[in-house]
């Protein structure tokens, strides 16, 4: 199923035809806890389990030609609230030429000539690649999970930075919580999947790269994530290290890349977040920049006025226009 949350409540996708969700179940006379789910958000729908979605997809089948449960999906804003947001790091190619980029582009003069000399052996720089902890466990920051942007929502241009960038990530919500889980206990948990964009400020991720004890993820990363509005359900999505997907600016194909070949599996990064605390529904759990999809890695630069536009296929697309005259907000009402 894929599913979007509007002002009216949840409405689903009926091949191509959008349903209103909570009038479908009424109609179907579904129980009421599934009906008052449905009138909220695509999380609280997801919290009630896949036997409730087998509930509301037959329900949607029922209606989709009746035309008083007919919705209109460019109402949608957010799908959800996000409880919380971790980001995860997957990829060496996206790790290696990242660290090539910023410092080519972010930091003194001579590191860079150093690092081409060394690299004209044909080898890559030692420093670029990621660490033996990056195999051993998942790598993942925090983020601001409170500064989140719609799908259509313009997007400011950072005070602090001169250098902001997009990032192509296939994220998951929760839809149940976990403490100390198993991967398959892990696994279990996920309700959805959704196109995020986690916004970063480049120059900023450098100088914390050189110089802030805490890592390049401080005031680099902490200022706004866009969520798309469509989010699939865990049991039509597939696998998520099959996904594809692509970046427009302003209509142009920037780049392509795919989830294969992750350092981790999903159900092993949830577990490791989830020791020692607990995890609940609304929780996103994003797997990190498609190798490849952010503008650091093809030395290529938004800037204001350029509209941005991440999709990955069989979930949807996403879009923010850069505005100057946008300011710091978020789609939370």
């Amino acid at each position: 199923m894929r599913l979007r949350t509007t002002p009216n409540g949840v409405i689903c996708d009926a091949g191509g035809h959008w349903v209103d969700l909570g009038h479908a179940l009424r109609a179907a006379g579904a129980e009421d806890r599934l009906v008052t789910a449905a009138e909220a958000d695509v999380v609280a729908v997801l919290r009630e389990g896949d036997e409730a979605l087998a509930v509301a997809n037959a329900a949607v089948e029922d209606a989709r030609d009746d035309a008083s449960a007919t919705a209109n999906p460019e109402e949608a804003g957010l799908p959800f609230i996000p409880r919380s947001m971790r980001a995860f790091m997957l990829w060496e190619p996206h790790v290696i030429q990242s660290s090539r980029m910023l410092v080519k582009n972010f930091f003194p003069a001579p590191a860079w000539r150093a690092v081409s000399l060394f690299e004209k052996t044909g080898r890559t720089f030692p420093k670029f690649k990621p660490n033996e902890r990056f195999w051993e466990a998942p790598t993942f920051y925090v983020a601001n999970h409170a500064m989140a942007l719609a799908d259509g929502q313009d997007m400011w241009m950072p005070s602090h930075t001169k250098a902001l960038d997009f990032e192509l990530e296939l994220a998951c919500v929760l839809r149940s919580p976990v403490v100390d889980a198993t991967p398959e206990e892990a696994v279990n948990a996920i309700g959805g999947w959704f196109v995020l964009n986690d916004w970063s400020a480049r120059d900023v991720q450098a100088d914390d790269y050189r110089r802030n004890v805490f890592g390049p993820v401080v005031k680099s990363k902490t200022f706004a994530n866009s969520i798309g509005a469509d989010v699939v359900t865990a049991d039509s999505f597939g696998d998520w290290k099959n996904a594809t997907g692509r970046v427009r600016v302003d209509g142009e194909v920037w780049c392509e890349g795919a989830t294969r070949n992750p350092a981790h599996d999903i159900g092993e990064m949830l577990a490791y977040a989830s020791k020692g605390e607990r995890l609940d529904a609304g929780d996103v759990i994003s797997t990190g920049t498609m190798p490849g999809c952010c503008g650091l890695e093809l030395d290529r630069w938004i800037q204001p006025g350029q509209t941005v536009e991440l999709e990955i296929d069989g979930i949807g697309t996403l879009s923010n226009t850069l505005s100057a005259t946008a300011v710091p907000t978020t789609a939370v009402p």
